[in-house]
């Protein structure tokens, strides 16, 4: 009974602190651009420099404070840059429509680019989504990777998310050169959006078979 309240409660913490870095890294930025541009009339890159500002300082602080760094801040600040470079690059009808499939895409390759490392990109985000800043659960998830099965999951699960994030980006790419701009650009949103939620409830479902077929074995053992 302890274990089950033990990983309940790091799980509530875990949660927590997942929450926080969204609304820290990228409610608070998000929040900051469009009171900049509505309220200041500033430029939007002048915007979404000022933004990133909160994703820079955070990623700084963790790494001086816990020496490691925060996916949701990093990933965030790359999409901000990407978007700024995006506005440099000009205003074609086709860049719109792909402007925000730009970072997804570079995502997908950084996730296969992962696999030719140590540990795979999706690892370290199921680390900080799973244990957080719990010192024990980052134990018991650093020292799952020793399990075969795991390591195969972790890589499994990444390479999944680069086919996802980069078959959307080329889709998006093709849509806008094949179809109007006003179509091309709400179906490119509608394309995002559903990707990313099923390869979430792809990812949840999967861990959750794993879960099941682990307890399966202890129970048979």
């Amino acid at each position: 009974m302890s274990n089950a309240l033990e990983n309940n409660l790091a799980a509530k913490l875990s949660i927590k602190d997942l929450l926080i870095s969204l609304v820290l890294n990228v409610g608070v930025p998000l929040l900051i651009a469009y009171l900049l541009e509505r309220y200041m009339h500033t430029s939007e890159v002048v915007a979404l420099s000022i933004a990133s500002i909160v994703p820079i300082v955070n990623t700084i602080v963790e790494l001086v404070r816990n020496r490691r760094l925060d996916l949701i801040a990093i990933f965030f600040l790359l999409g901000l840059l990407t978007s700024i470079i995006a506005v440099f690059l000009g205003g074609s009808a086709q860049l719109l429509v792909i402007r925000e499939s730009l970072f997804t895409g570079a995502l997908g390759l950084a996730c296969f680019f992962s696999l030719l490392l140590p540990r795979p990109l999706m690892f370290y985000v199921g680390r900080q989504m799973m244990a957080g800043k719990d010192e024990a659960k980052l134990y018991q998830f650093n020292t799952g990777w020793q399990k075969p099965t795991v390591r195969f999951a972790h890589r499994l699960i990444t390479t999944v998310w680069g086919c996802a994030l980069v078959g959307e980006f080329l889709v998006r790419l093709v849509i806008s050169y094949t179809l109007p701009a006003t179509v091309a650009y709400g179906l490119g949103s509608t394309i995002l959006i559903i990707t990313i939620a099923v390869t979430f409830a792809w990812t949840f479902g999967y861990a959750r078979y794993l879960r099941r077929k682990s307890e399966a074995q202890k129970n048979m053992q």
